[in-house]
């Protein structure tokens, strides 16, 4: 179809229902994966008919104006080897930006509302990997005083807030106030013990607010833990005009992502859930073997790409892939990771479907994109297999590799986009030290460990740019 034959898509053209569902999932963090993830499963459970969707959007507010005309709707494609299926979703039934407290508080008082779910990025949650909250934040701070005000008050309307910890808190205060009733909050990032760190941030903050909301949390809010997986690339405006093409819709915000599609959950939902097991998802009573073969093999894989792959001169993930030492780099890696893992979760098949998935040179996904966020992701996805592996009387060769790539694009062109850009900033004002204290703010069991800050070291100051920084 021609471009400017297509039609905007809204729920009146398309003949969907307003709304096709009551809203009973709240989700911060509307961006591309959770289009992709969530509300798939979601959709495609046997009872999908039942749970719309309220999506309130993280950082921006841009896929909130793209969405709301549309009416929640979105074109999903399904971009394989050999060819895109587009299928429009219909059960993103209310769009908000995140910073609408009123909405907030609206969705969270409804008994009906009995799920929340989040994908912020592992630096969204603005907490440590215990759960210990950034209360040195000056936002997240700046949320707990307001809040604490708010609720001695018993006033919450009107009220701002910046953090994803501080609208959720918000929300449960609300709900605590209209009685609505228990709730289950499943964060959907790559953090080990996902559930337990927001578990333990969200409780330390609430006593810092108010005593009576920390109580309430404890007695009324279940936490379950997940692990996630859907490569999810960021759409491109040639996919727009795909779009358009093929299906006659302008679809103002499509999502791209691979056809395989993974959810692991495990724990207690205290109000019912949608039946996601239809759809594949797999409910466990153990998540942590498959979170580690999950952050370690596929996320680790990525981060390995993504800083050797930048370096070689590549964009994507199919192209670095490609590359011969970046692709042994990866195969180096995973036989450490793999020493570290339970032989019933199909390692080798697994990580043979990876390099399928890597290769897939349709879905253009972007080393940058990747690489921000950097500090967190390697202490997640790397800085575990390289302490078991030290620990254990071993070396890391491909951990070595990829921390001193990491280190090296630090030292010559600074830093990728990073939560942590000011610690980063300020590490190389010291430039003989650098390379010790970025390892150190990576993980400070790192620095420890035998002879690693030594082999990092040297394949930092034998490269040609970052010798020049460090003698500068």
């Amino acid at each position: 179809m021609n471009d400017a034959a297509a039609r905007a898509l809204t729920r009146k053209d398309f003949g969907a229902p307003e709304p096709s569902a009551p809203a009973r999932i709240v989700h911060f963090g509307l961006g591309n994966f959770h289009r992709a993830h969530q509300a798939w499963f979601s959709a495609r459970a046997s009872d999908g008919g039942d749970w719309g969707i309220c999506a309130f959007t993280g950082r921006g507010s841009g896929i909130a104006h793209a969405l709301e005309p549309q009416g929640g709707l979105y074109t999903l494609i399904e971009r394989s080897a050999s060819g895109d299926r587009c299928e429009v979703m219909t059960n993103l039934v209310e769009v908000h930006e995140g910073s609408d407290t009123g909405a907030i508080i609206n969705v969270f008082s409804r008994l009906e509302v009995v799920v929340v779910t989040t994908t912020v990025t592992e630096a969204g949650y603005r907490m440590d990997l215990d759960g210990t909250p950034h209360v040195d934040d000056v936002e997240l701070a700046r949320d707990v005083a307001t809040l604490h005000e708010a609720l001695l008050h018993d006033h919450l309307e009107g009220i701002e807030l910046s953090t994803v910890a501080g609208r959720i808190l918000l929300g449960l205060a609300a709900r605590r106030r209209a009685n609505a009733g228990p709730i289950t909050l499943v964060p959907c990032d790559n953090l080990p013990n996902n559930a337990g760190v927001l578990r333990r941030g969200l409780t330390q903050l609430a006593q810092r607010i108010s005593a009576e909301l920390a109580l309430w949390l404890e007695e009324n809010v279940t936490f379950v833990s997940t692990s996630v997986d859907r490569i999810t690339p960021r759409t491109t405006e040639n996919d727009i005009a795909m779009v358009a093409r093929e299906t006659g819709w302008l679809d103002a915000a499509p999502v791209v992502t691979e056809p395989f599609a993974s959810w692991v959950l495990s724990g207690h939902f205290a109000g019912g859930r949608p039946r996601w097991e239809d759809a594949g998802a797999l409910f466990v009573d153990e998540i942590e073997p498959y979170e580690r073969r999950k952050l370690w093999l596929l996320n680790g894989a990525h981060s390995i790409l993504a800083y050797l792959g930048l370096e070689a001169g590549h964009a994507t993930v199919a192209e670095a892939v490609a590359d011969v030492q970046c692709r042994r780099s990866v195969v180096s890696f995973w036989s450490s990771a793999q020493r570290h893992l339970p032989d019933d979760l199909e390692l080798e098949v697994y990580c043979r479907q990876l390099f399928e998935r890597f290769e897939n040179s349709r879905i253009e996904y972007q080393l940058e994109q990747i690489a921000s966020d950097s500090v967190m992701k390697l202490r997640t996805r790397i800085a575990p297999v390289i302490v078991a592996e030290f620990r254990a009387g071993r070396d890391c060769p491909a951990g070595v590799e990829v921390v001193a790539a990491w280190v090296r694009r630090i030292l010559a062109r600074g830093s990728f986009p990073d939560a942590q850009i000011l610690a980063i900033s300020s590490l190389l004002d010291n430039a003989p030290a650098a390379v010790v204290e970025l390892i150190r703010l990576v993980d400070a069991q790192l620095v420890d460990l035998g002879t690693f800050v030594e082999q990092v070291q040297r394949l930092v100051t034998d490269h040609p740019d970052s010798a020049r920084t460090l003698h500068t």
